[in-house]
Protein backbone atom coordinates (compact mmCIF):
# COMPACT_ATOMS: atom_id res chain seq x y z
CA UNK A 1 0.00 0.00 0.00
CA UNK A 2 1.39 3.39 -1.01
CA UNK A 3 0.98 6.25 1.48
CA UNK A 4 0.21 9.82 0.40
CA UNK A 5 2.64 12.62 1.25
CA UNK A 6 0.45 13.95 4.11
CA UNK A 7 0.22 10.42 5.54
CA UNK A 8 3.98 10.00 5.30
CA UNK A 9 4.48 13.27 7.13
CA UNK A 10 2.03 12.18 9.84
CA UNK A 11 3.83 8.84 10.15
CA UNK A 12 7.20 10.58 10.44
CA UNK A 13 5.80 12.95 13.06
CA UNK A 14 4.47 9.98 15.06
CA UNK A 15 7.85 8.25 14.90
CA UNK A 16 9.60 11.42 16.10
CA UNK A 17 7.11 11.72 18.97
CA UNK A 18 7.71 8.09 19.93
CA UNK A 19 11.48 8.59 19.81
CA UNK A 20 11.13 11.63 22.07
CA UNK A 21 8.95 9.70 24.56
CA UNK A 22 11.51 6.88 24.66
CA UNK A 23 14.31 9.37 25.34
CA UNK A 24 12.27 10.92 28.16
CA UNK A 25 11.67 7.49 29.64
CA UNK A 26 15.40 6.76 29.43
CA UNK A 27 16.48 9.85 31.34
CA UNK A 28 13.72 9.41 33.90
CA UNK A 29 14.99 5.90 34.66
CA UNK A 30 18.53 7.24 34.92
CA UNK A 31 17.39 10.11 37.13
CA UNK A 32 15.65 7.78 39.57
CA UNK A 33 18.62 5.41 39.53
CA UNK A 34 21.06 8.12 40.62
CA UNK A 35 18.65 9.61 43.16
CA UNK A 36 18.23 6.20 44.84
CA UNK A 37 21.88 5.20 44.60
CA UNK A 38 23.95 4.70 47.73
CA UNK A 39 26.40 7.58 48.17
CA UNK A 40 29.52 5.42 48.10
CA UNK A 41 28.30 3.68 44.96
CA UNK A 42 27.63 7.01 43.27
CA UNK A 43 30.99 8.42 44.34
CA UNK A 44 32.67 5.65 42.37
CA UNK A 45 31.05 7.10 39.22
CA UNK A 46 32.11 10.73 39.66
CA UNK A 47 34.19 12.10 36.78
CA UNK A 48 36.33 13.88 39.40
CA UNK A 49 36.97 10.52 41.16
CA UNK A 50 38.05 11.21 44.75
CA UNK A 51 38.47 14.96 44.20
CA UNK A 52 34.88 15.75 45.18
CA UNK A 53 34.40 18.50 47.77
CA UNK A 54 31.88 18.20 50.60
CA UNK A 55 30.23 21.15 52.32
CA UNK A 56 32.27 20.81 55.49
CA UNK A 57 35.44 21.27 53.43
CA UNK A 58 34.29 24.68 52.16
CA UNK A 59 35.03 27.48 54.63
CA UNK A 60 32.31 29.98 55.42
CA UNK A 61 32.98 33.60 54.53
CA UNK A 62 33.77 34.28 58.19
CA UNK A 63 36.45 31.55 58.13
CA UNK A 64 37.78 32.41 54.66
CA UNK A 65 38.18 36.10 55.50
CA UNK A 66 40.66 35.50 58.34
CA UNK A 67 43.52 35.45 55.82
CA UNK A 68 42.44 38.54 53.89
CA UNK A 69 43.61 42.11 53.97
CA UNK A 70 40.57 44.02 55.20
CA UNK A 71 39.18 46.88 53.12
CA UNK A 72 37.69 50.06 54.54
CA UNK A 73 33.91 50.01 54.78
CA UNK A 74 31.79 52.88 53.56
CA UNK A 75 28.62 54.33 55.16
CA UNK A 76 26.51 52.72 52.44
CA UNK A 77 27.60 49.18 53.30
CA UNK A 78 25.25 46.60 54.75
CA UNK A 79 25.41 45.97 58.47
CA UNK A 80 27.62 43.24 59.86
CA UNK A 81 25.67 40.02 60.39
CA UNK A 82 27.57 37.00 61.72
CA UNK A 83 24.75 34.62 60.86
CA UNK A 84 24.73 35.72 57.22
CA UNK A 85 28.52 35.55 57.12
CA UNK A 86 28.23 31.88 58.06
CA UNK A 87 25.75 31.23 55.22
CA UNK A 88 27.95 32.36 52.31
CA UNK A 89 31.25 31.05 50.94
CA UNK A 90 33.84 31.68 48.30
CA UNK A 91 35.11 28.50 46.66
CA UNK A 92 38.01 28.65 44.21
CA UNK A 93 37.86 25.61 41.96
CA UNK A 94 35.69 23.40 39.79
CA UNK A 95 31.94 23.65 40.38
CA UNK A 96 31.44 20.10 39.07
CA UNK A 97 33.29 18.68 42.09
CA UNK A 98 30.90 20.07 44.72
CA UNK A 99 28.93 17.42 46.60
CA UNK A 100 26.00 19.62 47.64
CA UNK A 101 22.27 19.88 46.93
CA UNK A 102 22.44 22.02 43.80
CA UNK A 103 24.81 23.79 41.44
CA UNK A 104 23.82 26.47 38.93
CA UNK A 105 24.63 26.14 35.26
CA UNK A 106 25.13 29.31 33.23
CA UNK A 107 23.69 28.13 29.92
CA UNK A 108 21.94 29.18 26.70
CA UNK A 109 18.22 29.65 26.12
CA UNK A 110 17.98 26.38 24.18
CA UNK A 111 19.55 24.38 27.04
CA UNK A 112 21.71 22.74 24.38
CA UNK A 113 24.52 21.78 26.68
CA UNK A 114 28.10 22.89 26.29
CA UNK A 115 28.02 24.82 23.05
CA UNK A 116 28.18 28.33 24.45
CA UNK A 117 29.76 28.53 27.90
CA UNK A 118 32.70 26.76 29.48
CA UNK A 119 30.86 25.94 32.69
CA UNK A 120 27.94 24.51 30.69
CA UNK A 121 30.23 22.12 28.85
CA UNK A 122 32.00 21.06 32.04
CA UNK A 123 28.71 20.32 33.82
CA UNK A 124 27.32 18.26 30.94
CA UNK A 125 30.58 16.32 30.59
CA UNK A 126 30.61 15.44 34.27
CA UNK A 127 26.88 14.62 34.46
CA UNK A 128 26.68 12.31 31.43
CA UNK A 129 24.37 12.26 28.41
CA UNK A 130 21.10 11.93 30.32
CA UNK A 131 21.45 15.54 31.49
CA UNK A 132 21.13 16.82 27.92
CA UNK A 133 18.11 14.56 27.31
CA UNK A 134 16.34 16.05 30.32
CA UNK A 135 17.36 19.59 29.32
CA UNK A 136 15.84 19.13 25.87
CA UNK A 137 12.58 17.95 27.45
CA UNK A 138 12.30 21.30 29.27
CA UNK A 139 11.61 23.14 26.00
CA UNK A 140 14.12 26.00 26.39
CA UNK A 141 14.69 28.63 29.09
CA UNK A 142 14.09 32.37 28.52
CA UNK A 143 16.86 34.73 29.60
CA UNK A 144 16.63 35.56 33.27
CA UNK A 145 14.57 32.46 34.04
CA UNK A 146 15.74 29.18 35.62
CA UNK A 147 14.81 25.50 35.34
CA UNK A 148 16.17 22.44 37.12
CA UNK A 149 17.19 18.87 36.33
CA UNK A 150 18.77 15.94 38.11
CA UNK A 151 22.53 15.92 38.61
CA UNK A 152 23.05 12.34 37.35
CA UNK A 153 26.78 11.49 37.68
CA UNK A 154 27.63 14.86 39.23
CA UNK A 155 28.37 15.02 42.96
CA UNK A 156 25.57 17.62 43.18
CA UNK A 157 22.09 16.10 43.36
CA UNK A 158 20.49 18.74 41.14
CA UNK A 159 21.44 21.29 38.49
CA UNK A 160 19.62 24.61 38.15
CA UNK A 161 19.99 25.97 34.62
CA UNK A 162 19.73 29.70 33.97
CA UNK A 163 20.26 31.71 30.78
CA UNK A 164 22.05 34.96 31.48
CA UNK A 165 22.04 38.18 29.47
CA UNK A 166 24.26 38.76 26.44
CA UNK A 167 24.72 42.41 27.33
CA UNK A 168 24.99 44.48 30.49
CA UNK A 169 21.40 44.08 31.66
CA UNK A 170 21.47 44.10 35.45
CA UNK A 171 17.78 43.24 35.93
CA UNK A 172 18.05 40.12 33.76
CA UNK A 173 21.17 39.05 35.62
CA UNK A 174 19.50 39.70 38.98
CA UNK A 175 16.60 37.48 37.92
CA UNK A 176 19.02 34.65 37.06
CA UNK A 177 20.29 34.61 40.65
CA UNK A 178 16.91 35.23 42.27
CA UNK A 179 15.00 32.65 40.22
CA UNK A 180 17.69 30.05 40.95
CA UNK A 181 17.47 30.78 44.68
CA UNK A 182 13.67 30.64 44.52
CA UNK A 183 13.82 27.15 42.98
CA UNK A 184 16.15 25.94 45.73
CA UNK A 185 13.90 27.46 48.39
CA UNK A 186 10.76 25.93 46.89
CA UNK A 187 12.35 22.48 46.60
CA UNK A 188 13.85 22.58 50.09
CA UNK A 189 17.47 22.42 48.88
CA UNK A 190 19.71 23.94 51.52
CA UNK A 191 22.97 24.34 49.59
CA UNK A 192 23.58 26.01 46.23
CA UNK A 193 26.67 27.07 44.26
CA UNK A 194 26.77 29.79 41.61
CA UNK A 195 29.33 30.32 38.84
CA UNK A 196 29.98 33.87 37.62
CA UNK A 197 26.93 34.02 35.35
CA UNK A 198 27.38 35.70 31.93
CA UNK A 199 30.94 36.92 32.57
CA UNK A 200 32.59 34.45 30.15
CA UNK A 201 31.72 34.40 26.45
CA UNK A 202 28.72 36.68 27.14
CA UNK A 203 31.25 39.28 28.36
CA UNK A 204 29.24 40.87 31.17
CA UNK A 205 31.76 43.10 33.03
CA UNK A 206 33.06 41.00 35.90
CA UNK A 207 32.93 43.57 38.69
CA UNK A 208 29.48 44.82 37.74
CA UNK A 209 28.21 41.24 37.57
CA UNK A 210 29.67 40.54 41.03
CA UNK A 211 27.79 43.53 42.48
CA UNK A 212 24.52 42.15 41.09
CA UNK A 213 25.22 38.63 42.38
CA UNK A 214 26.22 39.71 45.89
CA UNK A 215 23.43 42.25 46.31
CA UNK A 216 20.81 39.73 45.16
CA UNK A 217 22.07 36.97 47.45
CA UNK A 218 22.44 39.29 50.46
CA UNK A 219 18.89 40.60 50.12
CA UNK A 220 17.46 37.12 49.49
CA UNK A 221 19.10 35.76 52.66
CA UNK A 222 17.85 38.72 54.69
CA UNK A 223 14.28 38.10 53.53
CA UNK A 224 14.56 34.31 53.80
CA UNK A 225 16.83 33.66 56.82
CA UNK A 226 15.95 29.97 57.11
CA UNK A 227 15.85 29.10 53.40
CA UNK A 228 19.52 28.25 52.86
CA UNK A 229 22.36 26.77 54.88
CA UNK A 230 25.01 27.88 52.41
CA UNK A 231 25.24 29.92 49.20
CA UNK A 232 28.59 29.35 47.49
CA UNK A 233 30.17 31.66 44.93
CA UNK A 234 32.32 29.38 42.80
CA UNK A 235 35.29 31.20 41.26
CA UNK A 236 37.72 29.91 38.70
CA UNK A 237 39.76 32.84 37.40
CA UNK A 238 42.10 34.90 39.57
CA UNK A 239 40.42 38.13 38.44
CA UNK A 240 37.13 36.85 39.87
CA UNK A 241 38.79 35.85 43.14
CA UNK A 242 40.22 39.35 43.63
CA UNK A 243 36.89 41.02 42.82
CA UNK A 244 34.85 38.82 45.15
CA UNK A 245 37.33 38.98 48.03
CA UNK A 246 37.04 42.75 47.93
CA UNK A 247 33.31 43.15 47.26
CA UNK A 248 32.25 40.48 49.75
CA UNK A 249 33.52 42.82 52.46
CA UNK A 250 30.97 45.41 51.35
CA UNK A 251 27.97 43.12 51.12
CA UNK A 252 28.92 40.81 54.00
CA UNK A 253 31.00 43.06 56.31
CA UNK A 254 33.45 41.46 58.69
Amino acid sequence: MRLSLPCLRQELHSIQELAFVLKVMDFLKEKVKYMDMDRDEKRAMYLCKNSYVTLDEIPTWREYSKNLNKVDSSPDNYEKDEILNSKVSLFVGDITTLEIDSIVNSTNTGLLGGFYTQVDGAIHSAAGGSLLAECLSLNSCPRGEAKFTGGYQLPARYVIHTAGPFEEESELLRRCYLNSLDIAKRKGWKTIAFPCISTGVYAYPKEKAAHVALKTVREFLQKNPCAMDRVIFCLYQQADVEIYESLMQNYFPL
